[in-house]
């Protein structure tokens, strides 16, 4: 017996909601956690259309990228398309979930899923995000030191890249004088106690601060755990916006937008003049990604693929890159299958379906 708050656990795992931007609306939108899951159904976009395949598929949740509910909503009249689906939804207990921006800013998010799409090797964020990183400092006898540590770890302290574990210590010695209703582990009451103890360092993201904090005070021995939290400057290169990595060959111009076209799926693509013959080092932005230009410019990127670009912004271009529009829903429309390849890792005791319905607005005739 699986619960939806056991999958939203995993989803979170992936993609954190704190890593979402301010206007976002990502999480369960409509639902109970608690419900038993009978099978899950993924897709790009929240529709009536797609409600009734899960009705039909057995499927009472429905993860997407895209949240159906976008700002609040005062009433249910279903006067509009947002409203009906979200009526539907309730009506036949499908629980609703989005994992949009905090998707997008993840290593293994919608970026990679279309930087590996096109063969992309060495994959890095484009724009990695600052302020989401703090440096805890505490002091620890030098004896338990590696436990706490271990607790820290286990919490999700100390990673940095594909580096886990990571720490910095330096040996001292610390003084304290417990108080007449003190309970000290070390020394006694009323007594000065000199004990060799070790100033640790390490890194978290800024959102599990509170787990880690919880982590050194059950693995201190200490009554009262002296530490220091402050935040950090420095970007973290695991989440941000857009992804950078290389072609294994360099490819024509002509075979690369070939090979663009066929892989993502696209009808069309819009694009600049091509400034290089050959195309080596591929800038990618799922959705709209205008404000990623200058970004991929700087990275030394021969083109840059992202979709909803308008007229005059692509002369924004000015003979320094090559700007590939593909269209919003065939840059992302991959992302259910990122997700299903995800949770199918995770659990396998009832259907994870994939939706057979394009949700795409957009039509092309030619």
């Amino acid at each position: 017996m699986t619960f939806i708050k056991e999958i939203l656990t995993e989803l979170e795992k992936l993609a954190p909601l704190p890593y979402q931007e301010d206007y976002d609306n990502a999480g369960l939108l409509v639902g109970a956690p608690d419900t038993e899951v009978t099978g899950i159904l993924f897709t790009l976009d929240i529709t009536e259309d797609v409600v009734d395949e899960a009705v039909r598929k057995q499927c009472n949740l429905i993860v997407a990228h895209h949240p159906i509910i976008f700002k609040g909503l005062k009433k249910l009249n279903g006067k509009n398309y947002v409203e009906r689906t979200v009526i539907k939804a309730i009506k036949n207990d499908i629980a609703l979930y989005a994992t949009h921006t905090n998707l997008d800013h993840v290593v293994g998010g919608v970026n990679w899923q279309i930087a590996k799409r096109l063969g992309l090797q060495n994959i890095k964020v484009l724009a990695p995000k600052k302020q989401l990183l703090n440096k805890l400092a505490f002091f620890c006898p030098v004896e338990n030191t590696q436990e706490v540590l271990k607790a820290l770890f286990e919490a999700g302290a100390g990673e940095i890249g594909e580096y886990s574990n990571c720490s910095f210590r330096s040996e001292g010695l610390g003084t304290f004088l417990p108080g007449d209703n003190a309970n000290p582990v070390i020394g006694a009451q009323g007594q000065l106690e000199t004990v060799k103890e070790h100033r640790v360092e390490i890194m978290l993201p800024s959102h599990m601060q509170a787990q880690v904090l919880r982590a050194l005070r059950r693995a201190h021995p200490y009554e009262e755990v002296a530490y220091y939290m402050s935040a950090l400057e420095n970007e973290n290169q695991e989440v941000g916006a857009g992804a950078i990595g290389e072609l294994p060959e360099p490819m024509e111009t002509a075979d690369f937008l070939a090979c663009l076209k066929n892989n993502m799926a696209a009808a069309v693509i819009k694009h600049t003049e091509p400034t290089n013959a050959r195309i080596s080092r591929v800038a990618v932005c799922g959705g709209a990604g205008s404000f990623l230009l200058r970004n991929a410019v700087s990275a030394g990127a021969d083109v840059y693929v992202t979709a909803d670009y308008k007229y005059h912004e692509f002369f924004d271009a000015e003979g320094r890159i090559m700007i590939c529009d593909i269209g919003h829903y065939e840059s992302e429309v991959f992302t259910k299958n990122l997700l299903h390849d995800y949770i199918s890792g995770k659990f396998s005791n009832f259907a994870l379906c994939l939706s057979e319905i394009s949700t795409n607005p957009v039509r092309y005739f030619s």
